[in-house]
């Protein structure tokens, strides 16, 4: 594999993380890089590059999360981005919630070696008992629209939502917007030109709406 163009004592410079997080997320990265040889956990071009196309990507999240919040739940987390990182970087709380076991094993391993704790959920959404989460994040999941049906048993009056998406956010606000009363945050990602960053609250369903409800996706 070539030497990524962003290192991580890039990231430590754009991020100003302490040395032990940066140890945290170095062995986290190790250990993906590790298992993504047995399994498809991110595409394998991508690893080039991983400290930028998924941690720093990840990473941008953290400073947006208010003072306070403790409770995160991540939904669909697939190889751990970004709630894994998240974790790593200091949030208390952390719910992953992933219902393929193979994924939801690696992401056990990778929390105990990066000697963070997290609770682990392998489960589909709909499975879980819901509970109120202080911040929900998930990242390339499902269109916005689907995303805030998902995390309704986790929202609560002071909820935040932070969704990490690409080019097509326009069209998938657009179509939000006919399910959902929401007020939405856009601003561009750090790390993506196309992409951006939405933070989601004060989330209800429009009244004409209310007898649907999608089911959760298998994640």
């Amino acid at each position: 594999m070539k030497q990524s163009v962003f290192t991580a004592d890039d990231f430590q410079a754009a991020t100003g993380v302490s040395r032990e997080t940066l140890q945290g997320l170095q062995t986290y990265v190790d250990t993906l890089i590790d298992w993504n040889c047995r399994m498809s956990l991110v595409a394998r071009s991508t690893l080039e590059d991983v400290w930028h196309r998924h941690v720093l990507d990840s990473a941008q999240l953290f400073p947006l999360i208010p003072k306070g919040a403790s409770v995160l739940v991540d939904l669909g987390s697939g190889a751990g981005f970004p709630g894994l990182v998240l974790a790593i970087m200091g949030l208390p709380e952390v719910h992953l919630i992933e219902s393929t076991g193979k994924k939801a094993s690696f992401l056990e391993a990778a929390a105990d070696a990066a000697g963070v704790s997290v609770k682990i959920h392998n489960s589909r959404i709909e499975g879980l008992e819901p509970f109120t989460a202080d911040v929900i994040t998930a990242r390339a999941l499902a269109p916005l629209d689907k995303l805030l049906s998902y995390a309704q048993p986790f929202t609560g009056p002071n909820t935040i939502q932070y969704y990490l998406k690409g080019q097509h956010v326009g069209d998938e606000l657009t179509k939000a917007h006919k399910i959902w009363n929401m007020k939405v945050d856009r601003q561009p990602s750090s790390t993506d030109p196309r992409g951006s960053v939405l933070s989601v609250c004060e989330v209800s369903r429009v009244q004409s709406h209310r007898i649907h409800s999608p089911s959760s996706p298998s994640v």
